[in-house]
């Protein structure tokens, strides 16, 4: 961590439990883990990481990229990743602040900005940069209004709007925008992971796809991939996955009801996927889960 971190990581951790927990301001969340072993999958929404203590590993298209606490990352779209959590070098544990992007305010400060010639395509759709005084002190300002709660409704508009500016005015600023244009390829594609998370229990129709992006097929697979990383397919089988290993967790359904309430047509090919996702059987993953949760509160 560094020194310049220690007021961001009292407030986190008297705000924060093990796991992750939404705070009072809207969108913003504090996440609190002991490391991991190894990868595992990971679903990052359209959103801002600050790593306030220890570090991360995110795998994207065969690129590993790895992120701590003098680093930020932006994610432009919802995608489903696989990630490794990492102490900090004296055991202390990971401690991240998120906030999820709104593109409606993205559009709104950009529009206020100095206009930029920004090409349409926009590359991947994560991106890690370094962190600045003006991002740290801006997100201090924003994370200080957990501990005085009445003045949240006043002042984290402001503090959120100053943050936004700040991201703007960066590296990412060409990614950030991006985010803000619907007719843009970052606007087209989020279009068609919604189709897809809005139709994830049915079976993936391309042609319905497209019409939703509103692209050619060729172009919304050049484009699927290059932002996340998967084909629609994949990015779909990512998301029951994921989805499948939270029925689970939550202990109200067994194997073959959570293969069929998330698409599966036969649970034994759900098993050999979730196995292959997971690193093992339905059954045990959730038990492993259980564990560590369990440990991490006692600790």
């Amino acid at each position: 961590m560094t020194d310049n971190l220690h007021s961001h990581l009292d407030i986190a951790l008297r705000h924060g439990r093990p796991g992750t927990t939404p705070t009072p301001i809207p969108r913003l969340e504090v996440s609190v883990g002991q490391a991991t072993p190894g990868t595992s999958p990971c679903l990052y929404r359209s959103m801002i990481c600050f790593i306030l203590q220890g570090s991360k590993d995110v795998a994207i298209n065969d690129n590993l990229l790895r992120y701590d606490a003098s680093q930020y990352l932006v994610s432009a779209l919802d995608l489903p990743l696989s990630g490794q959590i990492r102490d900090a070098d004296d055991g202390s544990p990971y401690v991240a602040i998120s906030l999820v992007l709104d593109p409606a305010l993205l559009a709104e400060v950009a529009s206020a900005m100095p206009a930029a010639g920004d090409a349409d395509t926009p590359g991947s759709g994560i991106a890690i940069n370094p962190m600045t005084p003006q991002l740290r002190d801006t997100l201090l300002r924003l994370m200080a209004l957990l501990d005085t709660p009445a003045d949240i409704t006043a002042l984290a508009p402001m503090a959120e709007r100053e943050l936004v500016y700040r991201l703007l005015q960066g590296p990412q600023g060409r990614l950030l925008r991006h985010i803000a244009r619907p007719e843009g390829a970052i606007g087209r594609i989020r279009r068609a992971v919604e189709w897809i998370r809005d139709h994830g229990n049915t079976r993936l129709r391309i042609e319905a796809l497209c019409e939703a992006a509103g692209m050619s097929r060729a172009s919304l697979h050049r484009h699927f991939v290059a932002l996340t990383g998967l084909s629609p397919i994949q990015y779909q089988k990512q998301l029951r996955l994921q989805e499948a290993r939270q029925l689970l967790l939550a202990g109200d359904l067994s194997a073959s009801d959570v293969a069929y309430a998330v698409g599966y047509e036969s649970p034994s090919q759900f098993s050999r996927e979730y196995l292959r996702q997971f690193g093992a059987p339905p059954a045990r993953d959730v038990r492993k889960l259980r564990h560590s949760i369990d440990t991490q509160m006692i600790n």
